[in-house]
């Protein structure tokens, strides 16, 4: 006694269905989660902010605080967590709105000077998240700091 086996072909409408679903489902994870990289220098000794994100919507109106995930650790520093208000520089997409803000700061270890990373995963108010990869360049601090330099001490702080 012979078997056959049979196999259906799928039809044209079934066919474009599991292509358009596998493009979504492609497209759909590409667009949940961008990656931006970026290298900041951090002076020896100093804090420094590496990332701040508002509680504002693409559309400019109030949202839920951001959270910010640290996935990757800094190995020669440690990163301080804040949230406070402030209010949004002229030229940024909502500018002069008072808003809430969550924000990291790096500092490098006691004496460190060299590389460290950072990665962060920051989910905004629109739900959307942001991978953000941190390459620090701790440099030796400069000797001709004038600590009577208001500007620069508010900088050198982990003020928002």
């Amino acid at each position: 006694m012979t078997s056959t086996i049979s196999a259906r072909r799928p039809g044209p409408a079934a066919t474009r269905a599991l292509v358009l679903a596998a493009a979504l489902g492609v497209a759909g994870s590409a667009a949940a989660q961008t990656t931006v990289t970026r290298s900041e220098t951090v002076p020896a000794g100093k804090s420094a902010r590496l990332v701040i994100v508002p509680n504002l919507k693409k559309d400019c109106s109030t949202g839920p605080m951001p959270e910010i995930r640290v996935t990757t650790p800094p190995k020669f520093g440690s990163l301080i967590t804040k949230g406070g208000k402030l209010k949004t520089p002229a030229k940024y997409r909502c500018p002069n709105k008072d808003a809430e803000a969550q924000a990291i700061f790096y500092q490098g270890n006691a004496g460190y000077t060299g590389s460290d990373t950072v990665v962060v995963e920051i989910k905004n108010s629109d739900g959307e998240i942001e991978k953000r990869d941190i390459r620090i360049t701790v440099e030796a601090a400069k000797g001709n700091d004038k600590p009577d330099d208001k500007a620069k001490e508010k900088k050198d702080t982990t003020d928002l």
